[in-house]
């Protein structure tokens, strides 16, 4: 997903298409709230750029992966960019943006960095 989503921003692209999960949504869910992205639905998301086209989205970092899963205590959870990027938490209360997370006082599995 992040792959995608990576690449249809250095194509210039207004949306991307998804095959759907509820991990993706949840992850597209939180991209919204904290405007990343446009909207979501579905199959699609919708991108967001700023003038100039530029993306709202610099970076995208995969974190836990398959081979080598990351995991944070409620107190090592990362602030990314000195609180200007977002870190994606994947907690036993579902997919949280890494402020919530800490507020919360859980942690859980790190899944990416947006800036």
């Amino acid at each position: 997903m992040l792959t995608r989503i990576r690449n249809a921003i250095q194509a210039r692209h207004d949306s991307v298409m998804m095959p759907h999960s509820k991990m993706k949504l949840a992850v597209a869910r939180i991209l919204k709230e904290e405007g990343f992205i446009r909207d979501f639905d579905t199959p699609r998301i919708h991108l967001q750029y700023r003038e100039g086209r530029q993306s709202a989205i610099a970076g995208l970092k995969r974190i836990s992966k398959p081979g080598l899963r990351v995991y944070v205590g409620k107190g090592e959870i990362p602030r990314v960019y000195g609180g200007l990027g977002l870190a994606i938490v994947s907690t036993s209360r579902g997919v949280m943006a890494g402020r919530q997370a800490w507020r919360d006082g859980i942690g859980g599995e790190l899944l990416c960095y947006v800036w």
